[in-house]
């Protein structure tokens, strides 16, 4: 009789009332998501009102309501400055450059590290590699210029023992845009190998057991298995850092570049610090970010769709 009446109660519960109780009964769970939800309220939508910057003549004495609005005056501005496209050139170059560097180095210094058999070694190694990755840019910067040095500096000792003429590497723009990209995959493939192996880690075992048995080298096991096991992973990790493409890295930039490779090494970033905080050009600044996160999103979603239909793997 109670399962009877259990069964028509059921029945007339509409969806909502289920909704209801299933939220209800995990209700301490929801209370524990308060916190988070109101961080990314406060830091990450709120701030959001402030894009309407770059659509009016801002001035930071008047506000908001004070400020007179000029549509899309400033992105016109933009456009037509030689400044902000020699910017946005070397954005993209710089970034594709590092997404390619950034995205290969990770994935075959997690292969290499998965293949080591030796647990101290392996532990070592591993420690040494994602290290860089707490010290920051100011110190990082520090050490590059350093190791640059025509004068002192151990890449020009041995650029001189073998016979070379040694040369300060940070003001030839010939050289800028790679020290860039090799310094950041130096500083950032460590950490970023963590997720990959965490992937390697998780595949079963008995694969490797089945391959061997069918006779597979250790590098055929590799390419065949470990490879296709971690390819959702690495879509994932390919796709966001596709959102990233106009991001070259602030915080490396101005610790690095200089006058003399300007032309070469000034990316929006700089660009946007240049005329915000410097020239105190709010409302031009705002307006080159904008069209920075716009390009990053289309981007970003271009790139899950196409991931979607080639391996049915995207992030939403």
């Amino acid at each position: 009789m109670e399962l009877v009446t259990a069964k028509i109660t059921d029945a007339k519960e509409t969806p909502l009332h289920r909704q209801i109780r299933r939220i209800w009964k995990y209700k301490l769970l929801y209370v524990l998501l308060v916190p988070a939800l109101a961080w990314v309220f406060i830091f990450d939508y709120l701030p959001l009102y402030g894009i309407t910057i770059a659509f009016m003549d801002y001035n930071a004495i008047q506000g908001f309501s004070g400020s007179q609005w000029v549509g899309l005056k400033y992105f016109w501005m933009l456009f037509e400055s030689e400044m902000f496209l020699n910017a946005f050139k070397n954005t993209l170059l710089i970034s594709l450059y590092k997404m390619i560097s950034g995205f290969l180095c990770p994935i075959l210094l997690a292969l290499a590290l998965n293949e080591i058999r030796v647990v101290w070694f392996k532990k070592s190694l591993q420690t040494a590699v994602y290290l860089p990755r707490f010290v920051s840019w100011v110190v990082y910067g520090g050490i590059i210029t350093l190791l640059l040095s025509p004068e002192t500096g151990v890449i020009n000792k041995i650029i001189a023992f073998f016979g070379g003429d040694p040369a300060y590497l940070l003001v030839e723009p010939a050289y800028f845009r790679t020290i860039l990209v090799v310094t950041d995959a130096m500083k950032e493939m460590g950490w970023a190998a963590i997720i990959y192996m965490a992937a390697i880690a998780g595949l079963n075992p008995e694969v490797y057991e089945a391959a061997i048995v069918d006779g597979a080298t250790r590098f055929q096991r590799i390419v065949h298995v470990t490879l296709p096991g971690i390819t959702g992973t690495i879509i994932v990790i390919f796709i966001l850092r596709v959102g990233y493409i106009m991001s070259a890295g602030l915080d490396q930039v101005i610790n690095l570049y200089n006058p003399m490779v300007f032309e070469v090494g000034d990316i929006l970033d700089t660009y946007i610090y240049r005329v915000g905080i410097e020239q105190f050009n709010l409302s031009l600044a705002a307006a080159a970010d904008v069209i920075k996160g716009f390009i990053g999103l289309v981007m970003m979603l271009v790139a899950n769709q196409i991931a979607k239909r080639i391996n049915d793997s995207g992030i939403f």
